[in-house]
């Protein structure tokens, strides 16, 4: 019975870690900065974390195949321009839903171009996603002609950005919530959510085993194209039009978030209950440099030393549990 305790507590101890960095945060900030604890407070965390956990869902399936997808900034950047370009063309068909369909077809897409490169040509994807965010980048500099695309969000963005339900509610964290519970189903009721799993641990005896490894890596960089593209439309809603570069600032939170909460980057293990913890505490963190006045090069510095970190974690632990 004890050596059964001691393995949940192993398999569960990032999320632990998380959770008790999530509370200690927020005993910090209401000790530091007593005028912030509010419900309004919380509620407007909940609404940024939002953001970064919309990416880190689609970041989390890819991660845990033990690959990685490095094209979601302008993957978010070019869908949020193309909803705002749409919504803003003047055209008769061009509506709310127009707008966010055409993104969400982007999306999955250049979902779609990753899996392309990644299952039939076996690229490696750290590359190849990386090649597809430089041709996004430049795709979208000739659309702007260098300039921020003098394009406005719909209304409809807006209010699944910045909207509450009751006044109290963010309706992103709503959002949010729809998309993570979609990938929960996924990841445990189905059998792509097991094939997943497999296939992480070792591609190898997957195929071997039957499992259409090809489907499941379309699969999850179709999922992480979507996601991308969610979270680009929502962006743009957040500051009522998309701009150049606007995904960037969310690659690193997004995936430091995945690893945070103990998703191994070498495939084959997360929760995504891990993935959420670890959103709130990166969000906190964030909020508590921001309060502090701390350089956003600091906050790069924290993101980037935590994913290093994780990593050393999860390599020391695959080695005392091959």
């Amino acid at each position: 019975m004890m050596n059964v305790f001691s393995v949940a507590f192993r398999v569960e101890r990032p999320i632990w870690i998380a959770c008790l960095f999530v509370l200690a945060l927020s005993v910090a900030i209401g000790i530091m900065y007593p005028a912030t604890v509010s419900v309004n407070y919380y509620m407007q965390q909940l609404q940024i974390a939002a953001f970064v956990g919309i990416l880190a869902s689609g970041a989390m399936v890819v991660l845990l195949l033990g690959e990685i997808d490095l094209s979601m900034p302008w993957t978010a950047t070019a869908a949020g321009m193309l909803a705002c370009g749409v919504f803003s063309s003047g055209a008769a068909w061009a509506n709310d839903g127009t707008a966010i369909s055409f993104a969400l077809l982007m999306g999955l897409a250049i979902g779609g171009l990753n899996a392309f490169g990644v299952a039939i040509l076996r690229a490696p994807s750290m590359v190849w996603t990386l090649g597809v965010n430089a041709i996004l980048l430049g795709l979208t500099v000739v659309y702007a002609g260098g300039y921020s695309p003098q394009t406005n969000a719909s209304p409809l963005m807006r209010h699944l950005a910045v909207g509450r339900v009751f006044d109290v509610v963010p309706v992103a964290a709503l959002v949010w919530m729809f998309v993570g519970g979609i990938l929960v189903l996924v990841l445990r009721l189905t059998p792509l959510g097991a094939w997943i799993y497999a296939m992480g641990r070792s591609p190898r005896v997957a195929y071997l085993a039957g499992i259409r490894t090809r489907a499941v890596v379309f699969f999850a960089f179709l999922w992480a194209g979507l996601c991308s593209a969610v979270g680009g439309v929502l962006l743009s809603g957040y500051s009522g039009q998309a701009f150049q570069a606007m995904g960037d600032p969310m690659l690193l939170p997004s995936i430091a978030a995945v690893v945070v909460g103990g998703t191994k980057v070498t495939g084959g293990e997360g929760r995504y209950l891990g993935t959420v913890v670890g959103v709130l505490a990166l969000t906190l963190l964030s909020n508590v440099l921001s309060l502090m006045q701390a350089p956003e090069a600091l906050r790069l510095i924290i993101y980037g030393t935590t994913i290093i970190l994780m990593l050393l974690v999860s390599n020391k632990r695959a080695q005392a549990h091959p």
